[in-house]
């Protein structure tokens, strides 16, 4: 009978061990890691909050760029213009009602 020596065997089940190890690991970065499958769900919920985010910057942005607009130099609207300065210097009357636009 003729016997192959433990060796042998080891060093033919090296390689096919070590390419099983390599796809387990990349199998297992591609389900768990964080790039990963499962980190899916996460990622959506981090849209939805970056989006509202995003809506409430644009609605900023929006007002912030109306409010320029109304102190163009050219043409200062006039109430806008009175309200900005009433209110920084303080000549605000205890008996008036500002009501701010946005």
């Amino acid at each position: 009978m003729n016997r192959v020596p433990l060796f042998q065997i080891a060093r033919s089940a090296a390689l096919p061990a070590v390419a099983i190890l390599i796809i387990g690991y990349f199998a297992s970065a591609a389900l768990i890691g964080p790039n990963g499958l499962l980190a899916l769900g996460g990622y959506r919920t981090q849209l939805q909050a970056k989006s509202d985010e995003l809506r409430r910057t644009e609605a900023v942005r929006d007002r912030l760029r109306h409010h320029a607009k109304l102190l163009d130099p050219s043409r200062v609207d006039p109430d806008f213009g009175e309200e900005l300065v009433r209110r920084s210097t303080g000549q605000v009357r205890p008996d008036e009602i500002i009501i701010p636009r946005n």
